[in-house]
């Protein structure tokens, strides 16, 4: 297999990659499942064949309050949210990420919880105490985080069941973790031992402007020490592989393309966490945790954090162990990890992602230096002695073992290396696919900058200029090289950079980047080390 087949290769198993992966996404089976009823308008309710398994305590009523039942939305605003809280049930239906912009409107902020996929947050108790349905009431409508305040503080209470339930919203400075907690006094004469519930609503559709080439992953995921981190498709959910699922530890989250909402109980607290289909399209992921006994006149609390906010890996890491893992670089991960790390190290000194990938392009260029000098030096040989190869392939055109013993030995006379070019493209395929995932996943480059008209490193080049230029370097790379002594081969070389120049219209513009400025290097090492071996007597003169 000589260079220019390599490559072929690697551009078309490039391309199968993603096309296999667009359509393994695309291609989920869906079980059939009978839809449960959801309301006309606003919050969708949990159905009545719900995991939330009641014990000891009753099971959930058997009718939803209607949707007439008057209820307001109560406005929060901190540093970096626009929340709504709904007093029919209490549930954070809206939530507006003030430092992040829409993927389609960048004068918008992006709206992570909210009615386009009806994606809300929900808690409540079982036994018929208070839900998700319940309509609870609070004494002010607006509430905003102030100057010097570190946190901001919603109260609700519904008394239903014989308990008064106050539920409590805790916002905080500068954090995309909020505190959620319902505590319930007990009214009766008798003990009671709730579940307390915190679910999360949303439909199986992925984010608008989720990138084309490859679908990013939209649906639940879940992680325990034991189990790991797990991610569970919406054809799974409907499978029953999240129906029930107990630990001490662990959390549970519906993920999305550069943001993630993961429900955090605390640590060592008794947990199961669950997941069913409410309808057609439309899902629920969440935990049940138990209330310990509640005596008469008694009050106890239960809480659960949510992270609401952009897959940040170094915040992820200290929010709670494991969360770091939505980041998803899939099977090359090891490579991508440090490429990352590397990229980030470089972004903290120059302040610019495209100049870091600069930066992390001439690192890589250094580390695959001695083999890619071997390389350019075994085709710059093979160039020279292009002509006696022409020469024997005209010789022996009907005899081609004898073809193949000439050439062999013509390789051995010379000390060439015929596959002297393989091993750099092969080392760096899995670099340039690993980059290609840290470009695609990684939220810090989502909307970066670079200059001029790249002001999105994690989208494609507007103007195709970047792509272009990747395509006439391709093209000098090609009249550097030995020409085939194919001419189909020949010919099949000359398209190949238009060809893989228009593959690169859809890649990210931090990806073209990141090849364009290694394909210069490239030129660069090539042209001294042809110039240095062409100084040199050519091969065809010793005979």
């Amino acid at each position: 297999m000589n260079t220019q087949r390599l490559i072929l290769f690697f551009v078309f198993s490039f391309s199968l990659l993603l096309l296999w992966n667009a359509w393994q996404k695309e291609q989920h089976p869906v079980a059939s499942v009978t839809p449960s009823p959801t309301p006309a308008t606003g919050t969708p309710s949990v159905s009545m064949g719900s995991p939330i398994v009641v014990r000891n305590a009753g099971a959930l009523p058997p009718v939803a309050i209607e949707e007439r039942v008057p209820h307001r939305l109560l406005h929060v605003r901190t540093d970096v949210f626009a929340a709504e809280i709904d007093t029919l049930g209490g549930n954070l239906s809206y939530l507006e990420l003030l430092k992040h912009k829409d993927a389609l409107d960048k004068e918008k902020n992006l709206i992570l919880l909210g009615p386009a996929h009806r994606f809300v947050l929900q808690s409540g108790l079982t036994g018929g105490l208070p839900y998700h349905r319940t309509v609870f009431a609070t004494k002010a409508t607006e509430f905003d985080l102030a100057p010097g305040q570190d946190n901001v503080t919603v109260h609700l209470e519904a008394s239903e069941g014989g308990a008064t339930v106050t539920k409590t919203f805790t916002f905080h400075r500068g954090s995309y973790k909020i505190d959620v907690s319902e505590g319930v006094k007990n009214r009766t004469a008798g003990p009671l031992a709730p579940y307390a519930y915190f679910q999360l609503t949303r439909d199986d559709k992925p984010p608008a402007g989720d990138p084309h080439m490859v679908k990013t992953y939209t649906g639940p995921a879940v992680y325990t020490e034991q189990d790991k981190f797990q991610k569970i498709s919406f054809s799974d959910v409907d499978k029953g592989k999240l129906s029930s699922k107990a630990a001490d530890n662990g959390w549970i989250a519906f993920v999305q393309h550069y943001f993630v909402v993961a429900l955090l109980p605390p640590d060592k607290t008794p947990r199961e966490f669950y997941g069913q289909r409410l309808a057609d399209d439309f899902y629920s992921v969440g935990v049940k945790v138990p209330v310990a006994p509640i005596a008469p006149g008694e009050t106890r609390n239960v809480a659960v954090s949510v992270y609401a906010g952009p897959q940040d890996q170094d915040h992820l890491k200290a929010v709670a162990p494991g969360l770091e893992l939505v980041v998803d670089y899939g099977w090359l991960t090891i490579i991508a990890r440090p490429l990352f790390w590397v990229l980030k190290f470089f972004h903290g000194w120059v302040g610019n992602w495209g100049v870091a990938i600069i930066l992390l392009t001439v690192v890589i260029k250094l580390l695959f230096f001695p083999l890619s000098a071997a390389s350019y030096r075994s085709m710059a040989k093979m160039k020279l002695v292009t002509p006696r190869m022409m020469k024997i392939r005209e010789q022996y055109a009907d005899d081609r073992m004898k073809m193949n013993q000439a050439m062999m030995e013509l390789y051995k006379t010379e000390k060439i290396n015929p596959l002297g070019g393989c091993l750099p493209i092969l080392v760096q395929i899995p670099v340039f696919i690993a980059l290609y995932w840290v470009l695609l996943e990684s939220v810090e480059l989502r909307h970066a900058p670079f200059y001029f008209w790249i002001t999105d490193l994690s989208a494609a080049d507007p103007w195709y200029v970047l792509p272009s230029l990747m395509m006439i370097s391709m093209l000098v790379q090609t009249k550097m090289n030995p020409t085939p002594p194919d001419p189909v081969q020949a010919k099949v070389m000359m398209i190949m950079p238009f060809a893989f120049g228009v593959m690169f219209f859809f890649f990210p513009s931090g990806l073209v980047l990141y090849w364009f400025v290694n394909n210069i290097l490239s030129i660069l090492q090539q042209w001294q080390i042809t110039r240095m071996i062409g100084g040199n007597k050519p091969a065809g003169e010793k005979r």
